[in-house]
């Protein structure tokens, strides 16, 4: 049956703007992106064939396109449409961080953090640069790879950071692995950029390491 012929309180859209979006399954809110399904399947059927195929809806929302555009009744449109809704969510938590001090709000900078970093298949390296009044100025990818002393380099941390007349900087990474322990490693290149960052005066806060939904601090771990 169509969802159109289904009784309005059931129809998806009706139902959020009755009830608000947290009434609705994953697969009602998928199919309000869908719009509509294919020619056997209505969109809360094809949202929940998706859900099916790829396991979970981080596992949907995360899909590469060529993996995502092969499923019946998805095309390059719908998944550009995706990724901009993904980026949406990802501005907006940025738009919290530049509010006002980020020191006041640290969960909304791990927010932020896990949202941009957490899903990507190879390792990014953050810096979010401060004023004065710790308010976040920009946030920067400075380097893509492993992250270690040949690929991390405390002069160009030093200039970005210069060139933003940033007071503070605090550094973040991904562990595309999941797990968010800092490995010898970390904890090496956070000591030379600490140290480099210093002889401009320049403080060096905090280090966060992104894994599978999870933040952890190195300051908090008494490593900085």
């Amino acid at each position: 049956m169509h969802i159109r012929d289904w009784p309005a309180a059931e129809r998806p859209r009706e139902k959020l703007l009755a009830l608000g979006s947290g009434a609705l399954s994953e697969a009602e809110l998928l199919a309000i992106w869908l719009r509509h399904g294919t020619s056997r399947m209505n969109a809360i059927d094809l949202a929940r064939s998706l859900l099916g195929r790829f396991g979970s809806l981080r596992g949907l929302l995360t899909a590469g396109r060529q993996a995502l555009c092969t499923q019946s009744g998805i095309g390059p449109a719908r998944w550009a449409e995706l990724q901009a809704a993904l980026e949406l969510v990802r501005r907006h938590h940025l738009e919290r961080l530049q509010a006002g001090p980020l020191l006041a709000s640290p969960r909304a900078a791990r927010d932020y953090l896990i949202a941009r970093l957490r899903d990507l298949e190879h390792e990014v390296f953050c810096c979010l640069f401060l004023d004065s009044r710790h308010r976040l100025t920009s946030c920067e990818e400075l380097f893509r790879g492993t992250v270690d002393g040949a690929s991390v380099h405390p002069r160009e941390v030093v200039k970005q950071a210069l060139a933003r007349n940033a007071t503070a900087v605090i550094l973040a990474h991904n562990h595309p692995s999941g797990i968010a322990e800092p490995s010898q490693a970390d904890e090496i290149i956070t000591t030379r950029l600490r140290d480099a960052l210093a002889l401009v005066e320049i403080r060096l806060l905090d280090h966060l390491i992104i894994g599978d939904g999870c933040c952890v601090s190195l300051a908090e771990k008494g490593l900085i």
